[in-house]
């Protein structure tokens, strides 16, 4: 839970502290009102920075699909290898997609400290892009090597 901090309001002329001591009371008020701030925003961070994951897991599996529906339309076009080309561009750009948002989303997590939030760890990041990633090659696998034809 987030604590509620007061506001203290001074007006010129009105402040009832005196002195040094008020002077330092206030600064420490503004150091921890900056100190909370800041750990809310690295706590919003790392809660995009899982929300981007998920966005470039979906885009890759998006590509996935495009080169499994190319394939499937356009595999009866001769030269052979060629729907199966393009298929594998598609493949193969899925799993660029999966490792690069693996390090990137890995990479953030592990330079912030959460402060409120506990972050996804990297452990079911790096788990999550190898097993899409292992995906894609068997599928990659299955556009080279099966007969498709009906």
């Amino acid at each position: 839970m987030l604590d509620v901090i007061p506001l203290k309001l001074t007006f010129i002329g009105l402040n009832h502290m005196s002195g040094v001591e008020g002077m330092a009371s206030e600064s420490e008020d503004r150091t921890a009102l900056a100190e909370d701030r800041t750990d809310l925003a690295v706590d919003r961070t790392l809660l995009a920075n899982e929300r981007t994951f998920s966005g470039w897991m979906r885009t890759g599996l998006a590509a996935l699909g495009m080169g499994l529906a190319f394939h499937a339309l356009f595999n009866r076009l001769e030269p052979t290898w060629l729907p199966k080309s393009i298929a594998t561009l598609f493949i193969l750009s899925a799993l660029i997609i999966y490792q690069t948002a693996k390090k990137k989303s890995c990479e953030v997590i592990d330079r912030l400290n959460a402060s409120q939030v506990s972050p996804f760890p990297t452990r079911s990041t790096k788990l999550i892009a190898h097993l899409m990633s292992l995906g894609a090659i068997c599928l990659l696998i299955a556009v080279w090597f099966l007969d498709w034809s009906v």
